[in-house]
Formats: structure tokens, sequence, C-alpha cells
């Protein structure tokens, strides 16, 4: 298989550049100076024991990659860049080109489906940054993360099987589970407080303890409500305990998320909405009230537009809001 990788930031160009390395063939679609340098010097990923440069082919969109037999898309971007990938893709990718959701939330399943009828949905957890154009830096080594997938809305196929033996042959670990979406279920839960680290930083005290406590127990009221099913806590322990500790790469601590990067790149916009965003929607069908959730969903967007630094709002202020 020939992997495509549709955003080859932090996530995705941790997966593209591993499987790279491994012997597989990949293409990554990155965009601007990201793209430029890729293509110019190529993809360095740096690792607590290492650093690599690869010469991975890059475009700069779907429609320069020449889709084939045998490809396999996979979405790396955040959500809200989706719809319009997935418009790009289907202009120039075969319907039945299996589409791999490689990223947060639970929402890009069902946008990608309407399109495409092989989605695999892929529950990432890997820690990676993206801040400066052409490097990946990764905290984990040799282990680079888990990466499990299976057939969307439920099952596994030969493309589940036969991608999670190709990313366990590249650093990563990976099972293809059939019930894929509850663990992906687990991942937004912690995922909530994405935006408390954002916009309060990562080290931001029993405030943020509380504020997270509190947006998860709306989030367990809403999944009860609406019946989804939640993969228990413990249920990834041994697998991530295997990994061990966040480690320096060079003199970098890496261990800010995805969110807080959005805000420290000033890309403009942020995932809450598909994040915090998720829990205020099934509130909102079940009549379930979510304060916590809107009003973290709604800080991060407007320090996101307003091009506010991460860290810069006090927890406690949050507390009093609410």
């Amino acid at each position: 298989m020939r992997y495509v990788i549709l955003g080859a930031g932090a996530i995705g160009g941790a997966m593209g550049g591993r499987l790279f390395e491994s012997g597989h063939e990949v293409v990554l679609v990155a965009r601007g100076a990201h793209q430029a340098a890729i293509s110019g010097r190529g993809l360095e990923l740096r690792d607590p024991d290492r650093s690599v440069t690869l010469r991975i082919r890059a475009v700069s969109s779907p429609a320069e990659v020449g889709f084939k037999e045998g490809d396999v898309a996979v979405l790396a971007t955040k959500t809200q860049q989706s719809e319009a990938l997935l418009l790009q893709l289907a202009a120039c990718a075969p319907a039945t080109t299996p589409v791999v959701c490689a990223q947060n939330g639970v929402a890009n399943e069902p946008l990608a489906l309407r399109r495409f009828s092989n989605v695999q949905a892929m529950r990432v957890f890997v820690s990676a940054t993206h801040l400066e154009p052409g490097v990946i830096e990764i905290p984990f080594a040799p282990l680079t993360g888990l990466l499990d997938l299976g057939r969307y809305p439920t099952g596994v196929d030969e493309v589940s099987k036969q991608m999670a033996a190709d990313l366990n042959g590249s650093t990563f670990d990976s099972i293809a589970d059939p019930n894929v979406m509850a663990r992906k279920y687990r991942k937004l839960v912690s995922n909530l407080g994405n935006a408390i680290e954002a916009a309060c930083g990562h080290r931001s005290g029993e405030a943020a303890e509380k504020l997270l406590r509190l947006a998860q127990e709306e989030a367990a009221r809403c999944f009860e409500a609406a019946a989804i099913e939640v993969a228990p806590p413990e249920f990834d322990a041994e697998r991530r305990a295997a990994m061990g500790p966040y480690r320096l790469v060079g003199d970098h601590d890496l261990s800010e998320g995805s969110s807080w990067q959005s805000l420290a790149r000033h890309t403009g916009n942020i995932e809450a909405d598909w994040l915090n965003g998720e829990i205020v929607l099934l509130g909102r069908l079940h009549a379930i009230s979510t304060p916590v959730n809107e009003l973290l969903r709604a800080t991060a967007n407007r320090m996101a537009a307003e091009g506010a630094a991460p860290g810069s709002i006090a927890a406690e202020e949050l507390l009093a809001q609410l």
C-alpha cells in the first residue's frame, strides 16, 4: 500500500516519516513553508535518541498526488480542516479509496463516509510537535506511539490489518480493533483538557484540574444519555506505560498538546469546537447542561481568533467565570 498523508504536521509527519523510514511508499501533502522545506531539504524527525532527515515526496494538494489503486489516504489535519480537504480528495481520488481518520474527536469519520465507502477510524496517541518548517519532534523513543484502527462504524478488514502490521513494523504499537470508536471516545475525554492547557498553560495547578474534572463529568452525563460506549480508562494503561516518560529532544520540553501548539503557531483557529464542542452538541441534543465545556470551547476560539499566547489566562479566572 502507498500511504498518502493529508496533513504532514506533527502527527501526519511522524506517521509518514516512520513508515517511509521503514521502507513503505509515502507521499506527504503539506502547505506553505512546511511543504517547501520538505521538498527542499527533506523531512527531519528528531527524537530523544537521534535525528534523521528523510527525502520524502511532498506536494501541496491532493490533486498533485496522482491517486492509484492500492493507495490509502490518511487524514491527519485538525477537524476544522477536514471538510475542505475531503472535498479536494473526492475530486481526485476514487470513492473506494480507503480513508483513515488519524484525528482527535469523533466527527471526522461521518464526514468522510459521505464521500468514501471505506473509512477507517484511528485512535491516536502520538505526542509530536511541529513548530518549525520541515521539522517534527517526538519526545518518545524507540516507540513512537500507539495507533489503533478499525473500519467505521465497526469491524476490521484487510486494510485495517495490513496498516496495523505496517505500523507495528515502523516503531508504532498498533491494533486492528473492530470497536475502535469506543477508544476514540475515551481519547475525547482526555482531549477535553486541550483547551485548558492551551489557555492556562501546561502546569496549571489545582484550578485547572478542577476544570478538567468538571468538563469530564459533563461528558460522562452526555455519553450516558446518548448511550455511547466509552472504553474504560485503564484499557491502554500497560501500553502507555511501555512508552516511558516524556523525554527532552535537545533542550526542548515537548509535553504541550496540539491545541497549545495551535496558539503558539498563531494559526488563527483551534480544534475546540470538535472536542469540548462535541460535548456541548451532545448536551444540547439530550437536554443536559454543559457550561464548563461551553466556556472552554468559547475561550479557546476567542484566543485563537485574537492571536493570544498560550497560557495567558489563569485557570482561577475561568473558574470564577463559571
